[in-house]
């Protein structure tokens, strides 16, 4: 009987296949880590590093990709899933009620925490349904949403808080700024989904599926409690002592589970940005540029540095704020580092569906650019008439 000879790497030999293996996983991640490196060499590490972090945005994203998790766990987007396949029995509406969903979410609870919130809903709606083959493409329509649905109120999107305040705008003024681009995205949504998606009837496995009633309830307590963080109502670190605590007796494996990598991705990114941000070159380039089109280069800026750095940035030299609030709304579509909101899409699609990340790309990419080009173009037409 002839035994197979497996060879051990000697002692004290290092393999680097575990660390390839983890950047593979969070490519993403390590993109921003070395980003935020690069910066760090001209703008070493000070005490102004620590006004970078937006530790609200943090917390927020930890409770909600926790209770997301823990509702995960007792099957409540798989049993919603249900009701909106029993609801329309066809593939076109129920993509169009994910996507809508999304946008109003955009809304009310900001484009982050929509698509962490709605996007687990769209996976077990076309999964369980054997629809897979939308995935990307209803991925894609509701991060677009999720972009473009925010724009119309001052906390639907992060960049869109930040000018609110900063240039004091009337919210009256404000929602009339964002209503033409709002209601032309809400059209293009339509008509893509309409388009691209074949009304095939759906059907789910009928099988009896039960909430846990006490677990759930708590759950979505919890889950409104990340809200009100989101809308100021109590301090963010109200929610990061109550949420962690209840689930480390409740659901401990939902703390395990929550993306870390993601969390991660966000911080590096701060970092970069707001070391962009104290480069005096880069500052200005973007005074110059801004003299030229507040709306074309805040749109431009957002494709390089993303949104949300870009409004902080540009606002520092322009008082132009009606086309530097529809530049950097707009420009949330495009590359996928326009809007954080996109690295959560991305990672949220890799990590469920992979070797589909080329696909993915190319997908996004050109439905990202049509509508980044057609909104401009339009924003750049209405601006010149009004």
């Amino acid at each position: 009987m002839h035994r197979h000879f497996i060879p051990h790497p000697p002692k004290g030999h290092f393999s680097f296949a575990p660390l390839v293996l983890l950047i593979k996983k969070n490519i993403v991640m390590f993109v921003a880590l070395l980003a935020a490196l690069v910066t760090m060499l001209i703008i070493p590490p000070d005490s102004a590093y620590l006004d970078y972090f937006d530790f609200k945005t943090l917390t927020c994203l930890f409770c909600v990709l926790a209770m997301v998790c823990a509702l995960k766990n007792i099957q409540f987007f798989y049993i919603l899933a249900k009701k909106i396949v029993q609801l329309f029995q066809n593939a076109r509406i129920a993509v169009l009620a994910l996507v809508y969903i999304t946008f109003i979410g955009s809304m009310l609870i900001a484009n982050d925490m929509a698509l962490l919130t709605f996007l687990p809903l769209g996976f077990f709606v076309l999964t369980s349904t054997g629809k897979g083959k939308y995935m990307a493409f209803t991925y894609i329509m509701q991060n677009i949403a999720a972009n473009l649905g925010g724009m119309l109120t001052p906390f639907g999107n992060p960049q869109n808080l930040y000018l609110y305040s900063y240039f004091e705008i009337p919210t009256g003024e404000f929602m009339q700024i964002m209503l033409p681009p709002f209601l032309i995205s809400v059209a293009l949504i339509t008509v893509c989904c309409l388009i691209f998606v074949k009304p095939e009837p759906l059907q789910m496995d009928q099988e009896p599926v039960r909430l846990p009633v006490g677990r759930t309830v708590l759950y979505l307590l919890l889950f409104a409690l990340s809200i009100v963080i989101v809308f100021r109502g109590i301090p963010y670190w109200v929610g990061l002592l109550i949420i962690p605590t209840v689930l480390a007796f409740a659901d401990r494996k939902a703390l395990k589970m929550v993306d870390y990598p993601l969390l991660l991705t966000f911080v590096f990114f701060f970092v970069f940005a707001g070391n962009m941000a104290r480069i005096q070159p880069v500052r200005q380039l973007f005074s110059w540029l801004l003299d030229k089109s507040t709306l074309l280069f805040s749109v431009l800026s957002c494709q390089v540095i993303s949104n949300v750095p870009s409004a902080i940035l540009l606002s520092q030299f322009t008082t132009n704020y009606r086309e530097l609030l529809l530049g950097v709304n707009i420009g949330g579509v495009g590359t996928l580092i326009a809007s954080l909101a996109s690295l959560i899409t991305f990672r949220e699609y890799t990590q469920r569906n992979p070797g589909k990340t080329g696909y993915y790309m190319l997908l996004f990419s050109l439905f990202n650019f049509s509508f980044l080009i057609l909104l401009t173009l339009l924003s750049m037409l209405w601006q010149y008439f009004i």
